[in-house]
């Protein structure tokens, strides 16, 4: 049976587990990835507009991962779309690894290494790793390969869009939580290997021995 500190500690673990999970989950289900302002150009230059009318040609934009399937994926780098969606997935799976072996050290003392502190350094590491990936895959297709542009521009033939502000919105951020989460969470396993010194009872005092020349004062 692990110790009331193991114990907690690795319960404190598990539920940062599931909280680093929770951040992938609603990071993959919202469409904050990206936001920002577009204006269309070709109807500022058909009415030939000043700098004051100008707002009435821009709107805001915002998307997530899953806005560009079916059909927009085809306009986009396929593959590495597909990368970072995976590599969200396999992060998230490997979130519920480290979950998992949370609460087995929570409740049992492993036999093997793989199942203790040496298993969880390795699956919140490969979490992390892929965690990072996605993000960095992400960041590639908005800088490098103008996704804010192709997704405002996707079926129009005639208007032509071009982006004046994009920013990561709250949805990247909670994946990049998510890869912070599991830095948090091989601290606390570390933190479980420490061994607090046990609470020792105070002796009784020796009294000295009563002799027969002590009885006589």
């Amino acid at each position: 049976m692990p110790s009331l500190w193991k114990r907690l500690t690795f319960s404190f673990g598990a539920l940062l587990c599931v909280f680093s999970a929770t951040l992938l989950v609603v990071a993959l289900a919202t469409e904050h990835w990206v936001s920002g302002r577009i204006l269309c150009g070709t109807g500022a230059e058909l009415v030939n507009a000043n700098c004051s009318e100008m707002d009435q040609f821009t709107g805001d934009i915002y998307y997530g991962l899953f806005l560009v399937f079916p059909k927009l994926v085809l306009n986009l780098n396929t593959g590495l779309h597909v990368l970072i969606i995976l590599s969200l997935l396999v992060a998230l799976g490997f979130c519920i690894l480290s979950f998992s072996f949370c609460i087995y050290n929570a409740r049992k003392v492993p036999y093997q290494s793989i199942k203790g502190p040496t298993g969880l350094y390795m699956w919140n590491t490969i979490a992390a790793v892929f965690g990072s990936l996605a993000v960095l895959c992400f960041l590639a297709a908005v800088r490098y390969h103008r996704l804010t542009e192709r997704v405002s521009n996707f079926r129009e033939t005639i208007f032509r869009f071009s982006v004046l502000d994009e920013n990561l919105d709250w949805s990247f951020w909670l994946g990049v939580a998510s890869i912070a989460t599991h830095g948090v969470v091989c601290v606390v396993v570390a933190m479980s290997r420490i061994k607090l010194p046990k609470p020792q009872r105070k002796k009784p005092a020796e009294q000295p021995p009563v002799t027969a020349d002590v009885l006589m004062y």
